[in-house]
């Protein structure tokens, strides 16, 4: 199989390491992998900001540029919900006739595509997992509590792996960070709260780092922790995997 590595633009410009993370991980399991050069945004933020007619045109050029491999993947759940869910709509075109078909979240393919049982990797370091909104409800990563059905998680499946990792998870262990994309930025009191409520959840397990899918939510986290000064930190779930390789 033939991967298309997708690293979002905001992971390309202020967390380069979680792409490097991902090229190591797939490349190490003997995938091969390439990374198209001329990639840029997928569209997300001006769609969510009511500009659908500017993401469209991101929609047709990463269309393009993907339209060759038999998977595309990326470390972003949120950004691969996106291209999952509206570039079929965006560009006019069935499901099966657009990349949205074939698009995963990093940790998805390894688990259900993959099928990974074995990683070299290790981290012995205690980890809060963090199952993002996208993540979650849109790609199945973990189960939502609201469904009340036997619970399950992808990235703690594939955490299993790493030697000398201790997993823990928060009380309230899908509640939302309150990033939100441009929730955060339309309502940003409500959104700090919410931050502050959920690092604290975390802290509370004793964890030192907090881990998780999706680095926009990590950053939201970031940021909290950074101007508040507080005993934890973030790393996203590929850099942990690919420890050591």
């Amino acid at each position: 199989m033939k991967i298309g590595l997708f690293i979002p633009c905001y992971i390309n410009a202020i967390y380069p390491g979680v792409g490097v993370a991902s090229y190591k991980l797939l490349t190490s399991l003997g995938l091969d992998v390439d990374y198209p050069l001329d990639q840029t945004c997928c569209g997300q933020p001006m769609a969510n900001g009511g500009f659908e007619k500017d993401s469209t045109e991101l929609a047709k050029r990463m269309e393009g540029l993907f339209e060759k491999y038999d998977y595309v993947v990326g470390p972003s759940a949120s950004c691969v919900v996106f291209v999952k869910e509206h570039y079929p709509r965006l560009l006019n075109r069935e499901e099966h006739a657009c990349i949205s078909s074939r698009i995963y979240e990093i940790c998805e393919f390894l688990h259900d595509v993959v099928k990974v049982d074995k990683l070299n990797a290790s981290f012995p370091h205690k980890v809060s997992l963090h199952n993002s909104c996208h993540g979650e409800r849109l790609l199945h990563l973990s189960s939502p509590s609201e469904l009340m059905i036997p619970r399950y998680s992808k990235l703690r499946d594939l955490l299993s792996l790493v030697k000398d990792v201790e997993v823990f998870e928060p009380k309230r262990v899908d509640e939302c960070c309150g990033f939100g994309g441009m929730f955060s930025v339309e309502e940003p009191a409500t959104s700090v709260c919410m931050g502050q409520d959920k690092v604290h959840d975390h802290i509370s397990t004793g964890a030192e780092y907090i881990t998780g899918a999706d680095s926009s939510c990590l950053m939201h986290m970031e940021g909290i922790i950074r101007r508040e000064k507080l005993p934890i930190k973030t790393i996203h779930v590929v850099e942990i995997l690919s420890q050591g390789l």
